[in-house]
């Protein structure tokens, strides 16, 4: 089986000081077509965006995370710098406030099923950087 195939997936960037929460939404964005990168905290997203934003088409991020950026801020700074990223916040504890969240941006409360995140991705991913699996 070719791997080329696998390289043009579009990526997600998952988010979470959770290990294990931040392996479930991976394992919930690869059934919905994506390769996944994970980080620990905002700062470490950073990092990798800085590496990887070109390949990156969804950041999904909690909410509270040690580190400098919290999930929202996360957010903010990513929307001004990397505008192309389609981005989802989730959390079980904060909802945003005006203001937290840039245009576009999505949040969804914890806990939350896979169907519930295909749906908000279908909705609001371009059709250009959409994994094949949501295109159905």
């Amino acid at each position: 089986m070719s791997t080329v195939h696998d390289d043009r997936r579009p990526t997600a960037l998952v988010v979470d000081d959770d290990p294990i929460l931040r392996l479930d939404v991976a394992e919930i964005l690869a059934a919905a077509g994506f390769r996944t990168l994970e980080a620990e905290d905002g700062d470490a997203a950073i990092a990798v965006l800085e590496q990887h934003h070109l390949d990156v088409a969804l950041l999904f991020s909690d909410v509270e995370m040690p580190g400098s950026r919290d999930g929202f801020a996360l957010a903010r700074e990513v929307a001004v710098k990397w505008p192309a990223i389609s981005i989802v916040i989730a959390s079980g504890r904060l909802v945003p406030a005006d203001g937290d969240l840039p245009d576009g941006a999505r949040f969804i409360g914890k806990p939350f099923s896979a169907d519930a995140v295909h749906g908000h991705l279908r909705q609001m991913i371009p059709e250009n950087r959409k994994p094949e699996a949501l295109h159905r």
